[in-house]
């Protein structure tokens, strides 16, 4: 055979695809490898079966090929015979005569002819035994050497392996285009079936042939293969039963390392059921007598490439846990693991207990032992999160056990400490539904899960919904644990706290008086938990407008706080709570300090997005614009705004307060018609989640009447001042500062309109309700006599003008 016959020699198989992207970077890896001189060493392409090795590696053969190399040799691998009968069989093309040679010795006599020139290609596709291998590659260091295997394992006399992962989410949609001829304008759900896919090259070539056999969209596809994932990778397209499936790529695998190692098959189902994202190897830390086990089991799995393993994480594709939770028998559990699960649980487990339920036990034992919502130990959960998402999202269907009652709450604690609500919601109300339907007599856990779920609502801004289920869980914990106890006394404080946000002040405070004389008594005068106390008693104080009571209880929370080096988080609280007094004493230049220290704290703690450092930006914004620094508070009333929107949502109460804190900023820098359409979505917010007799509605009331009269429309603001007034009487009493507010506001909006004997009167009572409220010295108080005075020239002005009765 001439020169120009060997190096155009190959036996390269078609492509399983005319569809090809996405592996450009790989492509270039491979061109840039020596394929001549003395010394090449092998490199091996590793990855996860139906990941494209053999493809990207078909593609650089070509490549190779068309570039004047040669001859190219294509072997399949997976077994010794395999590897004869493909040198064998370069030795026949090369010359016809060598068909006649035992098959080892035509073998021999190719490897002989590798070994003599360079400038070829030869690969060693779906290698399965590096011994197989091994007399081969030490020989074969002439020319270029590419092997495609499953296996990571220690191959000699390799380079550094080039790993292949699944395509990035675009080129995958991609991939469904090329096949179907479709564009991703035309199917929207190519991006969501890639997706659910996990972007595995086989599997997109697969469910895109299926779409173009059947005429089918990807939608119907994507609803197919959730509700029968199994059947569906397993189903070659109509009319190409020879396609390789997923499923059939994989039982090889699977059924190589059940013969290797039974327990890892049993583990690899235990991690079909957390995400398909990197989970911390500390979650399979058991015993010592069990840990070797594992270890050697995740070896097994990592090394056909069914998990990627590192030194500190796991991760197991999507697919393939979708593949082995519904076509993979479940061994049972070696009884080392049992008892190392019935020891850290105290208490025995399930003779043989299902992947599911063990996947359950793991993660309960890796949650941190301390409060979910301390942040030191945020990290931990936040890694664990998505695996505990996945988990949960496969509840067997009978399943109430209190192992999975523990994860749902603990879970559904750290998701409302971390502001997300709303994705705590369905946890506690799941995890009360379970305790409640659990044959085991538990009140205390019962009463937990009430809390918890009260808790919840009453951070979504549902504090309607909560008072039933704290009053719920006061009666069984009272009744459980005595009048006395510290529970009970929580129960009574969460309670009051629900109380306070439906405006029922003065019952608040009856509860939260009792919680402090309970805290004092149990836990002691310098507890944190009586810092709790103080602060909350102080809250009620605040809004029931006693604010010098107020300002020692807050003082003495913050002190206990310090000397107790309490979490960051609560820190921040007290610092806010103290300078809330302050400027509520009208002591703002005091305040500043300690606002801009609460936002530190929680900024560093709880992270900028928080809702709780939406709060401390509020709060001191609040007091830039009583120290008239407008235009520096109004990037911080923004900020807020969008936290508090973003975290809560565009309905929240929390919302509402921050609308109307923006407005009022803006109104100050003269933009009141801006600030008009943001106190008009308060107040509807404030009425829909509060209702239209709570003292915050009187507020956004009172708010929209002052921009309505700034901008000359009195009429209109009078009947919003006077609802507001009612409101505030009622709800607060008729000598409460906010009540001082209402009426000294309605005074002079009567006043402009000309009724200024009525606004005498109103302006009076304000005046006479500021000064016993706050003290005669308050700015408050002395904005209420400017007022007072103000109505008295124009009601003398107006009497000079007309005639006297």
């Amino acid at each position: 055979m001439d020169g120009d016959a060997v190096r155009g020699l190959n036996n390269l198989p078609v492509y399983d695809s005319a569809v090809f992207e996405g592996r450009d970077e790989s492509l270039r890896f491979l061109a840039a490898l020596p394929a001549v001189g003395t010394g090449v060493v092998a490199q091996s392409v590793r990855g996860l079966g139906g990941v494209g090795k053999s493809t990207l590696v078909l593609h650089h053969a070509r490549s190779f090929l068309a570039g004047g190399g040669g001859p190219v040799w294509w072997i399949d691998a997976e077994t010794e015979a395999g590897i004869l009968t493909g040198l064998a069989g370069l030795a026949s093309a090369l010359n016809p005569v060598h068909a006649a040679l035992p098959l080892e010795d035509a073998a021999e006599w190719a490897l002989v002819w590798l070994q003599g020139r360079s400038g070829w290609l030869v690969v060693f596709d779906n290698a399965e035994n590096p011994d197989d291998l091994s007399p081969v590659l030490g020989r074969l260091a002439t020319g270029q050497t590419v092997i495609t295997t499953r296996r990571d394992l220690p191959w000699r006399d390799l380079t550094e392996p080039l790993y292949l992962d699944t395509l990035t989410p675009d080129a995958a949609v991609a991939v469904l285009e090329g096949i179907t001829g479709r564009s991703r304008t035309e199917d929207s759900a190519f991006a969501e079936l890639a997706e659910e896919l996990g972007c595995l090259p086989l599997a997109l070539q697969q469910a895109g042939a299926y779409l173009v056999q059947t005429r089918t969209t990807a939608h119907d596809y994507l609803t197919q293969f959730r509700r029968d994932p199994a059947q569906v990778l397993g189903m070659a397209p109509p009319g190409d039963a020879q396609q390789r499936t997923v499923t059939q790529v994989w039982s090889v695998s699977l059924k190589a390392v059940e013969e290797v190692d039974p327990f890892a098959v049993y583990l690899l189902k235990v991690l079909a059921y957390v995400a398909p994202e990197p989970l911390p190897r500390s979650v399979l830390n058991l015993a010592p007598s069990a840990r070797h086990a594992v270890d050697q089991a995740l070896g097994v799995l990592a090394a056909y490439s069914l998990i990627t393993l590192t030194d500190t994480t796991l991760t197991t594709h999507r697919l393939v846990q979708n593949v082995v939770r519904v076509t993979t028998a479940s061994p049972p559990a070696p009884s080392r693991l049992r008892r190392f699960i019935a020891r850290a649980r105290r208490r025995s487990v399930d003779s043989s207990p299902t992947p599911w339920r063990f996947a359950v036990s793991l993660l309960l034992l890796a949650l941190p032992p301390n409060d979910p919502s301390d942040v030191r130990s945020w990290p931990i959960w936040q890694s664990l999160l998505p695996h505990i998402q996945a988990l949960i999202s496969h509840d067997e269907a009978n399943s109430t056990g209190s192992d999975l009652t523990r994860i749902l709450s603990k879970t559904a604690s750290y998701l409302r400490s971390r502001g997300q609500a709303s994705m705590a919601l369905p946890l506690d109300e799941r995890a009360l539904a379970l305790t409640e339907a659990s044959r085991e007599v538990d009140p205390h856990g019962k009463a937990v899960r009430l809390s918890n779920l009260a808790a919840t609502l009453l951070a979504l801004g549902r504090p309607a919904e909560a008072l039933p289920m704290h009053e719920r869980a006061l009666a069984i914990t009272e009744a459980y644990r005595g009048p006395d106890h510290p529970e009970t006394a929580t129960c009574l404080g969460n309670l009051a706290r629900t109380l306070s946000e439906l405006g029922q002040f003065s019952d608040a405070m009856r509860l939260e008086r009792r919680v402090l004389a309970n805290s004092e008594a149990v836990l002691g005068s310098d507890h944190p938990g009586t810092a709790v106390a103080l602060s909350n008693l102080a809250a009620t104080l605040l809004a029931l407008g006693r604010h010098a009571e107020a300002l020692p209880l807050q003082e003495r929370a913050l002190a206990i706080a310090e000397a107790s080096g309490e979490d960051p988080a609560d820190m921040a609280t007290r610092v806010g709570n103290l300078a809330r007094t302050l400027s509520a004493l009208g002591r703002h230049v005091e305040a500043l300090p300690l606002e801009e220290r609460a936002l530190a704290i929680s900024e560093a703690s709880l992270g900028e997005d928080h809702p709780d450092t939406a709060v401390c930006l509020g709060n001191l914004a609040a007091t830039l614009t009583e120290l008239r620094r407008h235009a520096e508070a109004l990037p911080l009333k923004e900020r807020a705004l969008a936290i508090t929107e973003a975290s809560l949502g565009e309905d929240h109460p929390a919302t509402a307060l921050r609308l109307a804190n923006l407005a009022r900023t803006l109104s100050a820098l003269g933009r009141h018609v801006e600030a008009l359409s943001l106190e008009e979505r308060a107040l509807v917010i404030a009425e829909e989640s509060l209702g239209t007799d709570h003292p915050d509605t009187a507020t956004y009331l009172g708010n929209l009447a002052s921009t309505l009269w700034t901008l000359g429309r009195h009429v209109e603001a009078l009947s919003l001042e006077e609802r507001a007034l009612a409101i505030a009487e009622e709800s607060l009493g008729t000598d409460h500062p906010t009540t001082a507010t209402r009426l000294g506001n309605l005074a002079i909006t009567l006043s402009a309109l000309g009724r200024h004997v009525e606004a005498l009167s109103l302006g009076e009572r304000a005046l006479a309700v500021a000064e016993e409220s706050l003290g005669a010295d308050h700015p408050t108080t002395a904005i209420r006599r400017i007022n007072l005075a103000d109505i008295r020239q124009e009601l003398e002005a107006a009497n000079d003008g007309e005639p006297q009765l």
